[in-house]
């Protein structure tokens, strides 16, 4: 893709799914890696096999955020683009038993790691005299809501916020913004929650509900990334791009989204098991 080899990218959450596959695209397309993760051995790991600069911490510590940049200009004199990627899921709890700790955990990796992050990147850019593209990782959670991860819904309807706030001051200055929005990625994200109903155990056969009738890839969400850091989208900011196997697309109650072939009453009783009465 135009416009890559050569630059220098900060990846956040690097040593996930996520993190990881767009670590190997983007050192495919020739780009020097600055890599961030929370767990530093298989980020050290990570960098070692892509000879790249490690520099391990966490996002929502504003400290490490700003040692992930210095690594990356000690070792290369600048960051060009970022991919703001690092995220948790979050409880799995009801709505009436999460915890303040689990909700203030979410939102300090999901929501201020990102601001952290986009805050950061304007400050170097801006010492560095330069233009840049940052890419933030949404979600499918972004766009649509359930009744279970409460919190990670809420701090990834947040990253659109952040998103736009960030596209409409970096676009005069030539900086852009964009997200990528994956849906059903089986990875690691989900892996503590592997026997909840929606968690990572029947990832394959929810995703099989979707117009493409699968699961995506961490290499196919790494190719969006690629492309919006790229000059091939050297006209597109402020935009969120769904990589979810069309299921943003899908209206429900339409025959074609399923609408009818499955018995609401089993999903209700398992929300509210106390109100049996009102499901008879």
């Amino acid at each position: 893709m135009r416009g890559l080899d050569g630059k220098v990218a900060l990846i956040t959450g690097a040593a996930g799914g996520l993190g990881s596959a767009t670590a190997r695209r983007l050192a495919d397309e020739g780009v020097r890696l600055v890599l961030t993760d929370v767990d530093a051995d298989r980020v050290t790991a990570l960098a070692q096999e892509l000879d790249a600069v490690a520099s391990p911490g966490d996002v929502a510590e504003e400290a490490d955020v700003v040692a992930a940049v210095a690594a990356g200009v000690e070792a290369y004199g600048r960051v060009d683009l970022h991919h703001l990627n690092a995220g948790i899921s979050g409880s799995f709890d009801r709505l009436p038993d999460m915890s303040v700790a689990d909700f203030d955990r979410a939102t300090a990796v999901n929501l201020r790691g990102s601001f952290l992050g986009l805050r950061e990147a304007f400050r170097r850019y801006a010492l560095q005299g330069s233009t840049g593209a940052i890419v933030l990782t949404a979600s499918i959670a972004s766009l649509r809501g359930s009744d279970d991860l409460l919190a990670y819904q809420a701090t990834k309807h947040g990253t659109l916020g952040l998103l736009r706030g960030a596209a409409l001051y970096g676009g005069p200055i030539g900086v852009r913004v964009n997200a990528v929005a994956p849906g059903i990625v089986p990875t690691a994200l989900f892996a503590a929650h592997a026997t909840a109903t929606g968690g990572a155990d029947d990832m394959v056969r929810r995703a099989s509900t979707t117009p493409l009738r699968r699961a995506g890839t961490g290499e196919e969400i790494a190719g969006v990334v690629a492309f919006l850091l790229s000059d091939d989208a050297a006209y597109v900011t402020g935009e969120v791009v769904s990589a979810d196997g069309g299921a943003a697309a899908t209206s429900i109650v339409r025959p074609s989204g399923g609408a009818g072939a499955w018995d609401p009453g089993p999903v209700d009783r398992r929300v509210h098991p106390d109100l049996e009465e009102a499901f008879r």
